[in-house]
């Protein structure tokens, strides 16, 4: 195991991707001489050379369907889009082609993309830099969403994304970037595409999570257990396809759960998770699910307005601590 960057740990599963198959290849507005706006290619053109590390024209609609193009015919791309917001501008090619082409040519094609995603609440970037938009996608069938939560799933999850034949929504966040971890030493390590990660055991309370929330919600699980409340942490790593056995195992250990996540609460993955739950495991439940997610409104500009939008540690916490008191 080495200690990287979250940020170096994506640079260097897009290194080693690339050495190992000549399909491969990266596109995406300023990342060639640029090395990206967050630094998180630099280096790659110099090993690989401008026609596998392409700098594009400010359109994401061109882009986006230029990396459908290139998988049709066989190649590996993995288009980058700048902000994930901007995806919005590519979604005919996202949602009406890349995740409906196998289907409608009757798996005779498939679409191995990988769209990198950078997303999520950071410092006063305003309500069209800072959205978290993966439920969209989840509501797509035929794309599978995977969301990194450390340096270890940025670069196995990436690699599993790349590796894939079905076009993959990559969401980093971008306040993760320069966080640091663990990461193993194996080339070939990859985190597999709906498998989830159990990060805490507890016996009183299910904190199903994923993304930059999973560390918030370890500090809320450490806070539980000062207060004597044993917390399982899920670490989801793929939104779709969900890990529902992780999920049913959590539910059958601690009979109480809270789903949390930075994205807007109304229409999120929790809501799914928490109607599923209610589907297929009522009678394991003590206490109805407890969905947490941002205020439905655009992500302020204000600091202070910004941070009160979206759940935090002690939020999932005080959710938590008042499921198992049965305060709600």
């Amino acid at each position: 195991m080495r200690t990287m960057s979250f940020s170096d740990a994506t640079l260097e599963a897009m290194r080693e991707e690339m050495r190992r198959d000549p399909t491969v290849f990266l596109m995406g507005e300023d990342i060639a001489k640029q090395g990206g706006i967050f630094g998180q290619f630099k280096g790659l053109p110099q090993e690989f050379g401008f026609d596998r590390v392409r700098d594009t024209p400010i359109s994401e609609a061109a882009l986006v369907g230029a990396g459908v193009g290139a998988a049709l015919t066989g190649c590996r791309p993995v288009v980058d889009m700048h902000f994930a917001d901007f995806i919005t501008c590519a979604m005919d090619e996202v949602v009406n082609q890349a995740a409906k082409l196998r289907y409608m040519f009757g798996e005779q094609c498939s679409v191995p993309m990988t769209v990198r995603a950078p997303d999520g609440i950071t410092k006063s970037a305003g309500s069209q830099h800072s959205q978290a938009l993966e439920s969209w996608f989840v509501h797509t069938p035929g794309l599978e969403v995977v969301v990194p939560a450390d340096a270890e799933d940025a670069k196995g999850l990436l690699k599993a994304a790349i590796r894939s034949d079905n076009p993959t929504l990559y969401f980093e966040h971008k306040a993760l970037f320069p966080q640091k971890g663990a990461v193993p030493d194996d080339e070939d390590f990859v985190v597999p595409i709906g498998k989830a990660k159990t990060m805490r055991d507890g016996r009183d309370v299910a904190i199903v999570t994923y993304g930059i929330t999973v560390g918030r919600a370890m500090e809320a699980a450490g806070a539980l257990e000062a207060d004597g409340i044993g917390a399982t942490v899920i670490n989801l790593r793929t939104v779709w396809p969900l890990d529902f056995d992780a999920i049913v195992d959590a539910v059958a250990r601690t009979h109480r759960v809270v789903v949390a996540h930075e994205a807007v609460r109304v229409g999120g993955v929790g809501a799914e998770i928490a109607a599923w739950i209610g589907e297929h495991c009522f009678d394991e439940l003590d206490a109805p699910v407890v969905r947490l997610g941002a205020a439905h409104v655009p992500v302020p500009f204000a600091p202070v307005l910004q941070e009160a939008i979206y759940p935090k540690a002690p939020m999932i916490a005080d959710a938590a601590r008042r499921l198992v008191r049965k305060e709600l």
